[in-house]
């Protein structure tokens, strides 16, 4: 076991001894191990060897094998958990600093499947990430790396040797996820508990796996931020990650909610400088929000979002509450088309503009079937026609039937019935006009 004094070795360990090993190498660099693993997996029965080695050096390791199959005989199954993390930008790496991600992860990877050489196993399994699936901020050398690891599994297939590549999701309880499972479930990613973990492990082996993924993921949370700057054709084929991506857009089509109604009443009667004023604060003050400040004073109009600390999630999270104030629909790369508060404001009251012009002659003919609804005197109609025609047309416009046919509430005034019709087109309104009422 490479990583053997690592948290996911020692979960591993625990794993196979209880499975019937009864002797267990652990190796690490440093060649230690926590005292409390090594006496427990003793008091399961077995043997244990601590042993130091780095596994990079091709010559060590087959040094090791060597010594240790001459005392215990021949090693079974070999796991690979070593490796170094990164959370380091690509642009900010020397290329020492990226050779040493790969180093244990790759060579010893590579010098393990050397070592063994064509021999059968009951198990080589190699520990791999969901980085080298589809990819993580920070990560592009580990990337790499495990997906060397991936490539290596299917090379073993294909020359008749067991492999088994398994690309993790975070593990709780250690690893190198560890003081990190907070942030990354705010990104939809939970922690996988050990116990759950090794469940999928033992399933794997089981079912002869050579490559898969395992992670718990809330796609719901996770791919509109993952999203965010591209789109994924790999995770939009998942039936859970279209759902998580289309809901959005179709709660959008509900139209504009009381926030933006109020917003849209307060443009309407402002000059062209106090719109640009309420939009532009409407964006810094949200950005504000999402970003923990208590004012919008920390978000500057020009400065760009990036800049300010915005990740993907957050970008996400200020463009779904824009969209609720503005009840438009606005895409999740927001955040990144339109790089300031400056420039998105302005694309923002832009969209207001535009929505508020074509939904005016919709409003104009409203106010005109108010005006002929207040002209008309009990004498002059049959108003119990009038007002059943007036319900159903709030019914196909989708308004509950329950909500516009009140058994014991006054008739609707056009004031109730405004709303609902203002999601007309200017055409349907004067065709409803003239249907109903034989003018225009």
């Amino acid at each position: 076991m490479t990583g053997g004094s690592g948290a996911l070795g020692g979960h591993v360990a625990r794993w196979v001894v209880g499975e019937g090993a009864g002797r267990v190498v652990l190796v690490s660099r440093g060649g230690s191990a926590p005292v409390e693993l090594v006496g427990e997996l003793e008091g399961l029965g077995a043997e244990v060897v601590v042993a130091a080695c780095d596994v990079s050096d091709r010559h060590a390791l087959a040094g090791l094998v060597a010594e240790v199959e001459a005392v215990g005989g021949p090693v079974r199954s070999v796991f690979h958990a070593a490796g170094v993390g990164q959370m380091t930008g690509l642009v900010g790496m020397t290329a020492d600093e990226f050779t040493e991600v790969l180093r244990a992860k790759v060579t010893g990877a590579d010098n393990l499947d050397a070592v063994f050489g064509d021999r059968p196993l009951d198990a080589f399994v190699l520990f791999s990430s969901i980085s080298a699936v589809w990819g993580s901020g920070g990560q592009a050398a580990y990337a790499a790396a495990n997906a060397h690891l991936d490539g290596l599994a299917e090379s073993r297939r294909a020359r008749g040797l067991t492999a088994t590549s398994i690309a993790w999701g975070p593990w709780a309880e250690g690893g190198m996820a560890d003081g990190t499972t907070e942030d990354l479930h705010r990104h939809g990613l939970v922690a996988l508990a050990p116990a759950q973990a090794i469940t999928e492990l033992h399933q794997a082996l089981a079912e002869d796996e050579t490559t898969l993924t395992v992670a718990d993921v809330d796609w719901e949370r996770f791919a509109p931020a993952f999203t965010a700057r591209r789109p994924s054709p790999l995770l939009s084929e998942l039936s859970d990650v279209r759902a998580a991506l289309t809901q959005p857009d179709e709660e959008e089509d509900a139209g504009p909610g009381d926030a933006a109604m109020l917003l849209r009443k307060r443009l309407s009667s402002a000059t062209e400088p106090e719109r640009h004023r309420i939009v532009l604060e409407l964006v810094r003050g949200e950005a504000a929000r999402v970003l923990g400040h208590e004012s919008s004073d920390a978000v500057k109009p020009r400065r760009g979002f990036v800049e300010l600390g915005f990740d993907s999630l957050m970008a996400v999270e200020v463009r779904n509450r824009l969209a609720s104030h503005t009840g438009l629909r606005l895409p999740t790369t927001l955040l990144f088309d339109f790089t300031s508060s400056a420039a998105l404001a302005e694309h923002l009251r832009s969209e207001l503009a535009q929505d508020m012009s074509a939904a005016a002659p919709v409003t104009s003919a409203i106010t005109e079937l108010e005006r002929m609804l207040s002209g008309l005197s009990t004498t002059d109609v049959d108003r119990d026609d009038i007002t059943e025609r007036l319900r159903s047309l709030l019914t196909a416009w989708g308004v509950p039937s329950a909500a516009v046919t009140p058994s014991d509430t006054p008739t609707p005034t056009t004031a109730e019935v405004d709303p609902a019709l203002d999601a007309a087109t200017s055409d349907e309104m004067f065709d409803l006009i003239q249907r109903e009422f034989g003018k225009s």
